[in-house]
C-alpha cells in the first residue's frame, strides 16, 4: 500500500499552485487592462439617452476586453513545449540544398500559370501585379535594412522619384516604359546617393528620422512643385508597356500597329493586365537574381561587415562611406523599378500614393518576412498585399489587425517569419 504524501509536501504544492494561478490572473487583468486601454480610443463607446439618463455601452470595446482577458488567462495552462514560439521556430526554419530548389522553381512555375489558371480574373492578376511591386520593393529595401543594416524609413522617396521620372519622361520627351524602366533606376540610384553623403556618420535612430525627414521633402516637393510634377491633381495619362514597340489597343494612330492587329486577335482589356504582369514578374525575377549574386561579390560581404560591427568592418580596411552609399543606391534603384511598374499599373500618380504609411508598409515586409531573407521578404509582401482586399469588410479595422499581427509577430518571431539564410559564402568541407 502507497505512503500518504507528508503533509508539509502537499502543502507547499497547494502554496505553489495558488501562487501559479495568482500569477496568471494578474498577467491576464494586465494584458486585458492594456486591450482596453487601446480599443476603447480606436473603437469607441456608444452613450445613449434612456429618458431617465445616459447610458455607456461598451460593445465590442467590453468584447474584445473579455477575450483577451480569457485568452491570455488560457495561455498560461498551455505547457511551455507546447507554446507557439516553440513551434513556429521549429517549422519555419528554411530548407537547404535541393528543397530550396525544388520549391523556387514550384513557385515561379505558379507565378507563370496564374494568368491561365482556373483563378485567373481581372481582379487577381491586377492583385497578383500589385503583390509582385511591392516584393520589388521590399527586396531593395531588404539591401538597405536587411543585408547593411541601415534603417530607411523614407524609402517611399526612391520608389516616388522612379515613379515621377517615368511620368515626366513620358509628358515632356515622349519617352516608353521600356525607355524609363533603366534610366528610372538610374535616376532614383543618384538620389539614393544624395541621400546617402548627409548621413554617412549617422546610425540607428538618428539615421531613421534623418531618412524619415528625407521622404517627407520629396512628398511636400512634388505636392508643391505644381509646374512640374501638377502638384495635388498628380499626372495621368500614363501608358502601358508595349510588345516590342506595338501597343496592345484596339485601335492605333496612322503608321502605329497594334499587337491585336499584327496577330489578329480581338481586343481585350485583360491582355493588358497580363501582359503588365509578365512584365512585372520578369522584373522581380531579375531583382532577385540580382539580389542573390551580389551578395556572393566582395561588397555584399562588405554590407554584411557594415552590418555585423562597422569598427571592425573599418579595421579590416572597408571603407564605409563606399559601402553605404552603395547599399543606398542599389536599394534605391530597385525602388525605382517598382516606381516605374506602379505608374504603368496605376495610369495616374499623385502625391498621396507615397505617403509615410508606404514607408512602413514596406519596412514592415523586410521586419516580418525576416531581415536578409529573400523567401520571407516575399511571403510577407503577398500577405501585406493582398489580405486587406479580402477583407474589405473589415476596412475600418484593417489597420488594427495590421497592429496586432505586427504585435504578435514580434513577441512570437521577433526576427521575422523566416530568420535563418542561406550564407552567402559557404566553405568546402573537403
Amino acid at each position: 500500500m502507497m505512503a500518504a504524501q507528508p503533509a508539509p509536501e502537499a502543502a507547499m504544492s497547494a502554496q505553489a499552485a495558488e501562487r501559479a494561478m495568482t500569477a496568471r490572473l494578474k498577467d491576464a487583468a494586465l494584458a486585458g487592462t492594456i486591450a482596453f486601454a487601446l480599443a476603447l480610443p480606436l473603437i469607441g463607446f456608444r452613450t445613449t439617452d434612456t429618458g431617465q439618463g445616459f447610458t455607456t455601452r461598451f460593445g465590442w470595446v467590453g468584447i474584445g476586453t473579455a477575450a483577451v482577458f480569457a485568452g491570455r488567462l488560457l495561455l498560461g495552462f498551455v505547457p511551455r513545449r507546447f507554446r507557439l514560439r516553440q513551434r513556429a521556430t521549429r517549422y519555419t526554419a528554411l530548407p537547404e540544398g535541393r528543397a530550396v530548389t525544388i520549391a523556387a522553381i514550384a513557385l515561379i512555375a505558379c507565378a507563370i500559370l496564374l494568368p491561365v489558371s482556373p483563378f485567373a480574373s481581372r481582379r487577381s492578376i491586377d492583385l497578383a501585379t500589385l503583390a509582385l511591386i511591392y516584393i520589388i520593393l521590399g527586396w531593395g529595401l531588404n539591401v538597405v535594412v536587411g543585408l547593411a543594416g541601415l534603417l530607411d524609413l523614407g524609402y517611399v522617396a526612391f520608389y516616388a522619384v522612379g515613379a515621377y521620372s517615368f511620368a515626366l519622361g513620358f509628358q515632356w520627351y515622349g519617352l516608353s516604359f521600356w525607355n524609363m524602366l533603366p534610366l528610372s533606376g538610374l535616376i532614383a540610384a543618384a538620389a539614393g546617393i544624395l541621400l546617402g553623403i548627409p548621413v554617412l556618420r549617422l546610425r540607428g535612430d538618428y539615421l531613421a528620422i534623418v531618412t524619415l525627414g528625407f521622404g517627407e521633402i520629396v512628398r511636400i516637393v512634388i505636392n508643391n512643385w505644381s509646374a512640374v510634377t501638377g502638384g495635388p491633381n498628380g499626372i495621368g495619362d500614363i501608358p502601358r508597356p508595349t510588345v516590342f514597340g506595338m501597343p496592345i489597343a484596339p485601335g492605333a494612330p496612322p503608321g502605329v500597329t497594334t499587337l491585336n492587329h499584327l496577330l489578329g486577335i480581338p481586343y481585350d482589356p485583360i491582355q493588358r493586365l497580363v501582359w503588365l504582369y509578365y512584365v512585372a514578374l520578369a522584373v522581380a525575377l531579375a531583382v532577385n537574381w540580382f539580389s542573390l549574386r551580389i551578395r556572393r561579390l566582395p561588397i555584399g560581404r562588405a554590407w554584411e561587415a557594415l552590418r555585423e560591427d562597422e569598427i571592425a568592418c573599418r579595421a579590416l580596411g572597408l571603407n564605409p562611406t563606399t559601402i553605404k552609399l552603395s547599399a543606398f543606391a542599389t536599394g534605391a534603384m530597385t525602388g525605382g523599378f517598382a516606381g516605374v511598374l506602379f505608374a504603368a499599373r496605376a495610369g495616374f500618380i499623385s502625391p498621396e500614393s507615397f505617403n509615410f504609411q508606404e514607408s512602413a508598409t514596406v519596412l514592415s515586409i523586410v521586419v516580418l518576412g525576416g531581415m536578409g531573407s529573400q523567401l520571407g521578404v516575399a511571403l510577407a509582401a503577398i500577405i501585406l498585399a493582398t489580405l486587406p482586399e479580402f477583407g474589405r469588410e473589415f476596412a475600418q479595422y484593417r489597420l488594427l489587425l495590421f497592429g496586432a499581427a505586427m504585435v504578435a509577430i514580434m513577441i512570437w518571431r521577433p526576427r521575422g517569419i523566416f530568420t535563418v539564410r542561406a550564407p552567402s559564402v559557404r566553405l568546402d568541407r573537403t
